[in-house]
């Protein structure tokens, strides 16, 4: 006991307390059950949303198609599509490049797709309100006002993400104290403030739209999917409402296994809640995607 030395900050000493194992290093890999089921899972909904675009392209002409804003719907599923390829970056060996990029592509993104579930709301209100005579929202009606509301709600989060960059960017760090026998490599972010800007810029967008969706859920609404996109939001904000006290709980590889599961599963919430019911329409109710049912469905919500 006189010559008891203490391990180093990479070692930890053994059951007999007379020896120092080297700590083994510690990352979310691909080659690990829980990498290969997450990067299945990205790619399978990344298809998903693929043959959802495919579909909106190939009927892009049809009366439900143009309903849902055609340009702002191709938008949404694009930069959901980057959603779930953003997630792969969050999977591997953590090293420069992908420190800087991850957090803040995943931000831009999810930005740019609940920006656009927002215009797609603020839209049909100002549709509804403008047909009334003499209101002051007939000259916001048109493409104009709703590329405006996803180019300056994406712009605020670019701006917030280039300040995170330029003052305190995310770098690969070693953690060897969390736990006993592991190093944890891992993604450093930096400013846990400006994370969780990013992260809260993201959470006001999302009850915004919330909020104008369901004030506008009972508007006449063809496809009534103002409910859809309440639905949707009501998902995405359950999900990352409940990622902040899971993602602080948790050490490790398990901490950004935490994060992928969030972006996929308010990704797919998204896409479920939005596209599903009028891809049913489109593949199994030819009947209903007529321009006669759109009339006289605007008739009965009315």
């Amino acid at each position: 006991m006189d010559n008891c030395v203490s391990c180093q900050r990479d070692h930890y000493p053994n059951k007999a307390q007379d020896q120092c194992i080297h700590k083994t290093v510690s990352f979310l890999s691909l080659g690990e059950p829980l990498g290969i089921v997450l990067v299945c899972l990205a790619l399978l909904f990344f298809l998903i949303t693929a043959l959802v675009l495919g579909i909106f392209t190939k009927y892009w002409d049809t009366p439900i198609v143009k309903a849902s804003n055609r340009s702002l719907t191709y938008v949404l599923l694009v930069s959901l599509l980057l959603c779930f390829l953003c997630s792969l970056l969050f999977i591997g060996e953590p090293n420069k490049v992908t420190c800087l990029l991850r957090q803040t592509i995943f931000g831009i993104v999810f930005s740019v797709a609940i920006s656009s579930v927002l215009s797609k709301t603020a839209t049909v209100v100002v549709v509804f309100m403008a047909s009334k005579p003499g209101n002051i929202f007939q000259k916001w009606v048109g493409k104009r006002l709703a590329h405006s509301i996803v180019f300056f709600c994406s712009l605020v989060q670019i701006f917030i993400c280039a300040v995170w960059l330029d003052t305190y960017p995310p770098f690969p760090d070693l953690d060897m104290n969390s736990l006993t026998r592991e190093m944890i490599l891992q993604c450093n972010e930096g400013s846990v403030t400006m994370f969780y800007c990013v992260l809260g810029y993201m959470g006001f967008l999302a009850t915004l739209s919330f909020t104008v969706a369901f004030l506008a859920r009972k508007l006449p609404d063809s496809f009534n999917e103002a409910k859809f996109i309440t639905l949707s939001m009501l998902v995405f904000c359950s999900v990352w409402l409940s990622f902040v006290p899971t993602y602080l709980s948790t050490r490790g590889k398990y901490m950004v296994a935490v994060e992928i599961f969030s972006i996929l599963a308010s990704s797919s919430g998204l896409l479920s809640c939005i596209f599903l019911p009028k891809c049913h329409i489109i593949i199994m109710r030819p009947d209903l995607n007529k321009r006669e049912q759109l009339i006289r469905r605007k008739s009965l919500n009315a």
